[in-house]
């Protein structure tokens, strides 16, 4: 081919349908409006299937087709020839092509009658060129490869899981202009993703949570790859999508206890990418605006490079606490020193709350925080209401069978961050103070009550 394929993915977007022309095989042609033309690589690209209709019947027929392209933004035509090979109907390609259908179908009104059925790979023969007057390209709204290298320098500079995120965030906005974003790590055990940093909502909705495979964060870490909506999509909507999971899951009167995971009210571009190390997802990297059709494929190649630093930042961050914890696996906890004294907190008791079924923690009756995150903070506060410690380590907390972190690789400093601040934003008289490097406090304001309500039988 003279032309190739990346070199025209912005016809891909569906700002402007395709038409597809086919032939039966008995020489009748036809020709269809497309819905998606999906850029799977530099020498395929996929159709949606979504009724068996006669270009449906001539494919399986005859496996050539003629595919006709604008460019929306300069009204370049192009003309691909394709060969027909096979039709996926579950994985990352189908899940990609069904949520932009989602989108597509909700902003031109057909949503509950455009319903992906498959995805239909095709190789791409040949791209001819539609001679004809275009206008000239827009300028680019920034230069992306610039972004990267500064976010890159950035964030190889950040020694600690807190500063890391932080950081992930602030180059989001400084150097991509993206201003709505969150990151979420993956429970692997739980089969959850949960949120540990998060930058332009009104609420910051540390600690809120989402099953694999609901929404597009869900699905972009069950189907370990990037997915991109360009319209609002209802059935992708996230207070739904909670909902809905807690429904399946048998929990719905418990909807009360779940921390709303933040989002736009109508998210005009969405785009959730998986965090990754090797093979092992770590968590999902999402962006989203209300401008409808945001995110390009260039945007997508963007974030897909940032989240691949942010993983292997993340892996080194783990792999510096498995070491640790090996280094002192044979010896026993050794007592850590505590602070200097301070006066005894005043005031009423704060009743601490827990439930064994999910170690979920009531601070009085305001919900706080459940799961490993809950099971910390209950150790923690069984051990000062006992001894009067205050000080603590997160090699500790990796030894602690009280803790139970589901294994080895789950990121105990991602708990430790959500937990600090979800006690700073419901301000709570229980606060979690770094003093160094794997070290932190508790400080306790007010004397405690324990309550633990152990499982039901």
């Amino acid at each position: 081919m003279k032309l190739k394929l990346d070199a025209i993915r912005a016809c891909l977007e569906g700002a402007i349908p395709g038409q597809i022309a086919t032939c039966s095989a008995d020489g009748l042609p036809n020709v269809a409006y497309l819905s998606q033309v999906q850029y799977v690589d530099g020498e395929h690209v996929a159709l949606s299937w979504q009724f068996f209709n006669t270009t449906r019947r001539n494919i399986l027929a005859n496996p050539f087709a003629r595919v006709a392209l604008i460019d929306p933004a300069t009204g370049a035509h192009y003309r691909l020839a394709l060969q027909y090979l096979r039709t996926e109907e579950e994985g990352p390609l189908f899940e990609i092509m069904k949520a932009k259908l989602a989108g597509i179908a909700s902003h031109t009104g057909m949503a509950g009658v455009f319903r992906l059925l498959g995805a239909d790979i095709y190789r791409v023969l040949d791209i001819e060129r539609v001679p004809g007057s275009t206008l000239p390209p827009p300028p680019p709204r920034g230069n992306l490869l610039a972004a990267l290298r500064a976010s890159a320098d950035q964030l190889c500079r950040s020694t600690e899981l807190d500063s890391l995120l932080a950081q992930t965030l602030t180059c989001l906005e400084v150097h991509f202009d993206i201003h709505h974003a969150m990151i979420l790590m993956l429970d692997a055990a739980a089969g959850r993703l949960y949120t540990v940093a998060s930058r332009g909502y009104e609420a910051s909705g540390i600690g809120s949570e989402i099953a694999l495979g609901d929404g597009v964060i869900g699905v972009a870490a069950r189907e370990r790859t990037p997915i991109r909506i360009g319209h609002f999509a209802a059935e992708y909507s996230y207070g739904r999508a909670i909902r809905d999971s807690l429904a399946r899951s048998g929990l719905a009167p418990q909807i009360e206890t779940e921390i709303p995971l933040p989002g736009l009210p109508e998210s005009g571009s969405q785009l959730a990418v998986p965090i990754r190390a090797g093979q092992r997802v770590l968590g999902v990297l999402y962006v989203e605006s209300p401008q409808e059709q945001r995110f390009g494929y260039d945007d997508e190649d963007a974030m897909v490079a940032l989240a691949g630093g942010l993983g292997a930042a993340i892996q080194l961050l783990q792999q510096h606490g498995a070491a640790e914890h090996a280094d002192h696996a044979e010896a026993a906890p050794k007592p850590v020193t505590a602070a200097a004294a301070r006066p005894a907190p005043a005031g009423p008791p704060l009743q601490v709350r827990h439930y064994g079924e999910n170690d979920s923690v009531f601070l009085d009756d305001d919900y706080l925080i459940k799961g490993v995150a809950g099971s910390i903070l209950w150790a923690l506060v069984r051990d000062h209401v006992a001894s009067g410690r205050s000080a603590f380590s997160n090699r500790e907390l990796r030894l602690d069978p009280r803790i139970r972190l589901p294994d080895l690789s789950d990121n105990l400093e991602a708990r430790l961050i959500l937990l600090a601040r979800r006690l700073v934003e419901r301000q709570a008289p229980i606060r979690i103070d770094k003093t160094g490097r794997g070290c932190f406090q508790l400080r306790v304001e007010r004397p405690l009550q324990l309550v633990d309500i152990p499982p039901a039988a």
